[in-house]
């Protein structure tokens, strides 16, 4: 155990929902043994892995998935597993489980919710400049209800789909629920993007009504949404209506302008297209508080997220009503233990997965969610964890990058904040380095919470690694297979390899892999399932250890081939950072006569630490790289950076930066780049 640096309590081990599973499946889960209680669950995962009909059957009921037609069987993969069907002649809805039984508003389902509104609160929002909105599961349901109405009055029927460009404010979770409770699509869109990126989705979706802001705050000053709203809509003769909420005129947003108390600090009001453009206030306030919930085949297509577009056109993975609910409730039960009176935050934008899967995953379990607007760091760097102790957040997920980021303003932010509330930290996005998990545990999670570090992606909204919090933990570890998900490690040659770093492949279906690709059959079978027959290729690096632990190192579409040595970019990254002198690092291949690729890696420094560029510490780093992995991965050269240019999500883009250095001037769409500057800087550094 001498890896391990945290362990479950008794307390913990009686009390999670997945001993509750175990124990009804006639697991023995003693509280009082955590090797014995390790040694089941690890027995558990491997049969909920092989036998994936039987986990679903038994998960799904134990958690309380409400259908509101039953379903026949669980699985049908007779076309194959890149074609199989789910949840055989089952009918469900999103909003039926999340919305209806919390707010006695299921009634007219075969299967109803609670007979009397629960009075707990189902919704925190808070925006940037400090306004915070609560939402009773009552009052979440009157305005899912509202807009789900509202949506009806624009022509949106079962099937069309509707797209939301807005920031992280609470009427995007009712913009979503509402969709999806009238059987329509929701196209969740990063609220940075530019216009052109905008439009691509709109158009490949055929967007029939858009969800928008007059405009946000950035870092105290207020910027418009709206304008680049109408550039991506122009002349787009699907989008019928431009639904705009009114964020820039809530009340009391005037005066909490960054060095400004007057109303005209504020945009100026934004034009509106008459017969399109319909104010959020007008539209919506006008409907009615009540809306049936349509029943939907399980398979109906829910939620459609397009990946990132900085690599090419964008593709739009489509999920559905149970594939979602399935898998969202299980990671949100069984892996973060979420109970009734708890409070979950994943700092996201609606438009990563982890926007859509923190509100279904939290509201199927009727837990408070909290949503923000705003930066991590804005107006002080610890925003974040100031808003965990106001809030008493229970659960709080964050990505690697941004804790980074966070751990150059130095420990004394967060160690003034003991956080009591907090009793889960999440992570996702990107492999950990080390020193900066450690910091997370430590100075955030005061070595008392586990780090639920999960992997998964757009694809399949949910994960297919992700920590059991009944079993002990290594630093920077995905620790264990998500259950039901038949994952394994296979070289090139496509064998399983242990303790090896090889291929995170699929060797079963799973109800949230995506239905295809939108409009795009040949693409989804190319890009998922032919490198390995009827086995789903993630695309990610990853090894199993020899004590079943498991660890990311990447994109294997990243992988670097050094004298033919393969090697992931994510290890020579995470040499780099346990030098106290390294803040975050990228690793580039670049063309070499010898080698076939070299390294050369980019570094930003911890200023506050006291370090400077200087040769001595390049030659120190590059000496840190050999020293870890051996002098073949020797970097041909660092470069020292004041930051690395990141998606809106806060994943480095290393591709975007080997295309710079290498003077390519076709860069793809920039328009998911969060800090374009970096790429200038960049290319200075060559």
């Amino acid at each position: 155990m001498a890896d391990y640096i945290w362990s479950p309590t008794r307390d913990l081990i009686e009390q999670a929902n997945v001993t509750r599973l175990m124990r009804k499946l006639g697991y023995v889960v003693p509280a009082d043994k955590p090797d014995k209680t390790a040694e089941e669950a690890r027995s558990f995962v491997r049969r909920s892995q092989k036998h994936i009909e039987w986990f679903w059957q038994e998960a799904l009921a134990d958690l309380g998935l409400v259908w509101s037609k039953p379903y026949s069987r669980v699985l049908d993969a007779s076309l194959g597993h890149a074609w199989a069907n789910w949840f055989i002649g089952g009918e469900t809805n999103i909003a039926l489980n999340c919305v209806d039984r919390w707010a006695g508003s299921g009634s007219h389902l075969p299967s109803p919710g609670k007979e009397v509104p629960d009075p707990r609160t189902a919704l925190v929002s808070e925006t940037e400049d400090g306004i915070v909105r609560q939402f009773t599961f009552a009052q979440l349901d009157e305005n899912v209800c509202r807009v789900a109405n509202a949506l009806k009055a624009c022509g949106v029927q079962r099937g069309d789909c509707v797209a939301c460009y807005m920031p992280m404010v609470a009427e995007v979770v009712f913009a979503m629920l509402a969709t999806q409770k009238i059987g329509a699509i929701f196209v969740p869109i990063f609220s940075g993007y530019a216009p052109p990126a905008v439009r691509e989705r709109l158009e490949d979706a055929e967007v029939k009504v858009l969800f928008t802001a007059d405009g946000s705050m950035r870092r105290g000053q207020p910027f418009s949404i709206k304008e680049a709203a109408d550039e991506a809509v122009k002349g787009l003769a699907c989008v019928k209506h431009v639904i705009v909420y009114e964020r820039l005129m809530a009340p009391g947003a005037a005066d909490r302008v960054s060095g400004k108390d007057k109303p005209e600090a504020l945009l100026p009001p934004c034009p509106m297209q008459a017969g399109r453009d319909l104010w959020w206030s007008e539209i919506v306030g006008k409907q009615p508080p009540s809306c049936p919930t349509e029943s939907m085949p399980a398979l109906a297509p829910a939620l459609m997220i397009y990946t990132s577009g900085t690599t090419g056109k964008p593709k739009g993975t489509v999920h559905t009503h149970a594939g979602c609910l399935a898998q969202m409730s299980k990671e949100l039960g069984y892996n973060f233990d979420v109970r009734r009176g708890d409070v979950f935050w994943w700092f996201s934008d609606i438009g990563w997965m982890m926007g859509p899967w923190e509100i279904i995953g939290c509201l199927f379990h009727g837990v408070t969610l909290v949503v923000f607007e705003g930066a991590p760091n804005f107006p002080n760097p610890d925003r974040v964890w100031d808003m965990v102790e106001r809030h008493k957040v229970t659960h709080l997920g964050i990505s690697p990058t941004a804790v980074r980021m966070l751990i150059r303003s130095g420990n004394e932010w967060a160690d003034k904040h003991p956080m009591p509330s907090l009793r889960m930290l999440g992570s996702t996005g990107e492999p950990w380095d080390p020193e900066s998990y450690m910091w997370f545990f430590e100075h955030i999670g005061k070595r008392r919470c586990p780090v639920i570090n999960i992997s998964g992606g757009t694809d399949i909204v949910g994960c297919f690694l992700a920590p059991l919090p009944i079993m002990p933990l290594k630093a920077a570890s995905l620790q264990s297979a998500g259950l039901g998900m038949d994952i394994d490690v296979f070289n090139e040659e496509g064998k399983p390899v242990m303790d090896e770093v090889g291929y995170l492949v699929c060797k079963q279906p799973a109800p949230s892999m995506t239905r295809s690709l939108w409009k795009n059959d040949a693409k989804y079978l190319e890009t998922y399932w032919s490198k390995f027959p009827e086995v789903w290729n993630h695309g990610d690096w990853a090894k199993v250890d020899k004590d079943g632990d498991w660890f990311l190192f990447g994109r294997a579409d990243d992988t670097l081939k050094i004298a033919g040595r393969r090697v992931g970019p994510g290890e020579i990254e995470a040499a780099l950072i346990e030098h106290p002198a390294v803040s975050e690092a990228a690793a580039i291949g670049v063309p070499d006569k010898i080698k076939g690729q070299d390294v050369v890696c980019f570094v930003v420094l911890h200023r506050g630490r006291g370090y400077e560029e200087s040769e001595n510490l390049r030659k120190e780093l590059i000496e840190q790289v050999v020293g870890a992995l051996g002098k073949v991965d020797r970097p041909k050269n660092v470069m020292f950076v004041d930051d690395l240019p990141k998606t809106r999500s806060a994943k480095i883009l290393r591709r975007l930066i080997q295309k710079k250095y290498l003077g390519e001037q076709n860069l793809g769409d920039l328009s998911s780049v969060a800090n374009p500057d970096a790429l200038e800087a960049v290319a200075k550094a060559r």
